[in-house]
């Protein structure tokens, strides 16, 4: 299981909000262009596709980063922070 970090920067509204939108399948919004959560390799993959067939690669920058656990038990939230569930919460829901 992949955590991900997923941040992007899209001025069109129309892309922005379909790439915000196909995002919701897969993680949890943190921020207004961030995501996070996790992912097994197969729905990685298949999220990357789809944020490959949603931005123009020529426009758009989205950013997408991988954190072993060692390195998610040192993310620090300030304020108001949304956390996304652990893969043990998932499985619940």
């Amino acid at each position: 299981m992949l955590y991900v970090v997923l941040a992007y920067d899209i001025a069109d509204d129309r892309r922005r909000d379909r790439l915000a939108r196909l995002l919701t399948d897969y993680l949890v919004r943190v921020q207004e262009s961030v995501f996070e959560g996790h992912l097994g390799d197969r729905r990685h993959a298949e999220m990357l596709e789809g944020v490959a067939d949603v931005i123009d690669q020529r426009f758009d920058n989205v950013r997408v980063y991988t954190l072993c656990q060692r390195c998610r038990c040192t993310v620090q939230a300030l304020g108001i922070a949304v956390q996304a569930a652990s893969p043990e919460e998932d499985a619940v829901l």
